[in-house]
């Protein structure tokens, strides 16, 4: 039978009837004669009233559970090995299909009336005061037990609102097609809600399918590190793992962000992308641009592959690179160049003098100006030498900080690598290399400690991915394909992506899927990504490239509308009392009053889900657009257990991480709850400096560094202690 309006928030009569037929059908059984029944009339009576029980048990029952899932969830676990992996979906923990239906439950329990079903009532509240107040009483003891059959047991650390999963109690595995990966899939949710461990869950999958998996960590993740080399163990991957770590150089693999490239500009490109783009700025820009461009044409002409140091090394001293390369150019085009050489005259001896530059380079341009000799590069330098050098460096000033700060102490050796080194055993690695072998790549870099490097590196790496995209569409994959005509798959999962976003990000999103890339990117609110790009328009327009959205608890409602926006209307149902009396009497009618009672059904149409929903959400909970805008409630699992697997030779990485990172991450977490402003976050707040000055030159620890970012973190909180800050706090 259906009615108007779903009630399951009342009291559970169902039991009652159960109760009643279940002691009829024994009395029934055992006293047959006292109810003048002949014995097979009574066997059947007897089993039609269990029956009757069992239902009505059963309706009592599905009540009372729906009622204790409003105020609590079970824990959800489950093992590590066992992550469901099919070959055609992806798996993304349990929940359901969120209707009509739910928001008409959500609405009904938000009701005054069935506050006593919520978790925080009146009773759980009075229980905590008496527990603060008598923490050693025995009463206290046993009402602080997470048992099953304590009705106000504490809830478990995860905070918002239980009701907004508890509205439906039969919940079920939620998977998607895998086809829509290639669509791309971004993550929201505040901090500490649970977005690495999604990270997690997608990335052991990807890694059981064979696919390339390419995981940025900005604010490194020892899990989420333990968890790719675990997983990549399991499936006999361990060879094809690279761990890059800008944190630790030592250890870490090497890779040029600018070392490999389809058509030379890119290294322009990457370097000068870095550089500010508005209002005058631009112009200074498009001649850093330039000034880069023409070198890393002449370093390749000369057979030299452009790092950031050769880079930098050239940029303070063109002259160098200049001269070697119109030495080898006339070489190859004009043999008998030297001949002509002019002498050096006042006039060459003047201009060399009011450039800055060598007589030998003006000797050089006089020849190639008298002879009307003229070739791309050569020209480009020649621009460069006829230039005030000190004028020329006035132009170029924006890109010596930058690449500075690549190629200073380690850095250098980490993203300027020495490829024929045969001393130097950390492997190197490129996009190329990576996809043919199907590799696995954790990139860890270190923004807690520098975020501009950190941007500019992660910048640098999707361009640098974006080009291999091209190269993927052109020529396709190299050897391994799993079958002929398919493309090998790349899972790339951009942690914190709003500190890495660029114009770089946004080619890579919007035109990359055919090549096989399928992007997965976790960041707190659409102000992050807005503040990064510098643009509303590119924020959505980036947004707008991703097909799945999964949310997580957010605190800003122009972040929960970007799913709020998207869902249809839905009309629920409200249940009006309406009661009326009147005392009129009417000539001939024997009544001295009239009384009218009515139960009222009012529809009315609200948004299928409320942004002020997303904000109480309980950590490891989501909502999840899927497949064209399904909307489905999920519960993420928390793994049960821990592999036990270590890599090999870097256990005091591991060790560091945890005891640095994880300090780190909780003060800016607590300084974000007191009221920081949200654009400050990780990018020009208060955390930055904590780290200033505290390595040389050579990337060494300066003495006492340590301690002075440890009495600084602690000033920012309170709550921390300098213990263990000779460890690198």
């Amino acid at each position: 039978m259906s009615y108007p309006i779903e009630n399951r928030f009342r009291k559970p009569v169902e039991l009652v009837s159960s109760s009643v037929a279940l002691m009829a059908a024994v009395i029934l059984w055992s006293h047959p004669r006292l109810f003048l029944v002949t014995p097979v009339t009574g066997s059947v009576t007897t089993l039609l009233l269990i029956s009757l029980a069992l239902w009505r048990g059963r309706q009592g029952y599905q009540l009372l559970r729906f009622q204790r899932n409003l105020r609590r969830l079970p824990q959800y676990t489950i093992a590590a090995s066992a992550i469901p992996c099919p070959e055609a979906e992806v798996f993304l923990g349990r929940g359901f299909r969120w209707t009509a239906l739910h928001t008409q439950r959500l609405y009904q329990a938000r009701l005054p009336e069935n506050r006593h079903l919520r978790a925080r009532n009146e009773r759980y509240d009075q229980v905590r005061d008496i527990e603060r107040r008598h923490p050693g009483w025995w009463l206290a003891k046993l009402t602080m037990q997470t048992a099953w059959w304590n009705p106000v047991a504490p809830l478990p650390p995860v905070g918002g609102d239980p009701a907004l999963h508890g509205v439906e109690p039969d919940e079920r595995d939620i998977y998607f097609d895998l086809g829509e990966r290639v669509g791309h899939t971004v993550v929201l949710g505040t901090t500490r809600v649970g977005k690495t461990r999604l990270c997690e869950l997608l990335v052991s999958q990807d890694i059981r399918r064979g696919d390339v998996v390419i995981v940025f960590d900005p604010k490194g993740d020892v899990d989420l590190l333990l968890r790719l080399y675990a997983e990549a163990c399991r499936c006999g991957r361990a060879q094809e793992f690279y761990l890059f770590h800008l944190g630790y150089p030592d250890q870490s693999a090497r890779y040029s962000p600018i070392g490999t490239f389809s058509r030379i500009t890119e290294v322009a490109t990457r370097i000068a992308g870095n550089l500010p783009d508005q209002g005058q700025s631009a112009a200074f820009r498009d001649f850093v641009w330039r000034f880069v461009n023409v070198m890393a044409r002449a370093m390749t002409a000369l057979g030299m592959r452009p790092t950031y140091e050769l880079i930098y090394q050239n940029a303070v001293n063109i002259d160098g690179l200049a001269l070697r390369y119109l030495e080898f150019w006339l070489d190859r085009d004009h043999p008998q160049w030297r001949d002509g050489l002019p002498e050096a005259g006042k006039d060459i001896i003047e201009r060399a003098r009011k450039t800055g530059r060598t007589t030998y380079a003006m000797q050089i341009l006089a020849l190639m100006q008298e002879q009307y000799w003229h070739e791309p590069v050569a020209d480009g330098l020649a621009s460069v030498l006829n230039n005030d050098r000190t004028y020329f460096e006035k132009l170029v000033s924006s890109l010596y900080p930058l690449l500075e700060k690549l190629t200073t102490g380690k850095m250098a050796g980490l993203l300027s690598p020495d490829y024929d080194d045969p001393r130097d055993p950390r492997p190197v690695f490129d996009w190329n290399r990576v996809i043919d072998r199907c590799g696995i790549v954790y990139i860890g870099l270190d923004a807690l400690s520098d975020f501009e490097v950190a941007g500019v590196v992660g910048n640098a790496m999707f361009a640098d991915l974006t080009s291999t995209a091209g190269r993927i569409y052109k020529y396709g994959h190299g050897h391994g394909q799993r079958a002929p005509g398919s493309g090998r798959r790349v899972s790339i999962h951009a942690d914190e992506f709003n500190e890495l976003v660029g114009d770089e990000f946004i080619p890579l999103v919007n035109k990359a899927g055919g090549a096989g890339y399928q992007v997965t990117a976790y960041t707190q609110t659409s102000a992050d990504l807005e503040a990064s790009v510098g643009s509303k328009a590119k924020a959505e327009q980036i947004f707008g490239n991703f097909n799945t959205l999964i949310m997580m608890r957010v605190k800003y409602q122009a972040t929960a509308e970007i799913l709020t926006k998207q869902l249809p209307m839905a009309e629920i149902r409200s249940l009006t009392l309406s009661s009326s009396a009147t005392d009129a009497v009417k000539r001939g009618e024997h009544t001295a009053f009239t009384a009218q009672t009515q139960d009222r059904v009012s529809v009315r149409e609200v948004p299928l889900l409320q942004p002020a929903d997303l904000t109480q959400l309980p950590k490891g909970q989501a909502f999840a657009l899927i497949e064209g805008g399904q909307l489905v409630k999920l519960r993420l699992p928390l793994l049960e257990e821990q592999d036990p697997m270590r890599l090999p030779g870097l256990d005091h990485i591991v060790a560091d991480m945890r005891a640095n990172y994880a300090q780190y991450i909780l003060a800016v977490d607590r300084f974000n709850a007191a009221g920081s402003d949200p654009g400050l976050n990780r990018k020009k707040g208060s955390f930055i400096p904590v780290c200033e000055a505290s390595t040389d030159a050579a990337g060494n620890e300066i003495e006492g560094a340590i301690d002075a970012k440890a009495e600084r973190m602690t000033a920012l909180d309170p709550g921390l202690t300098t213990e263990g800050k000779g460890s690198g706090f």
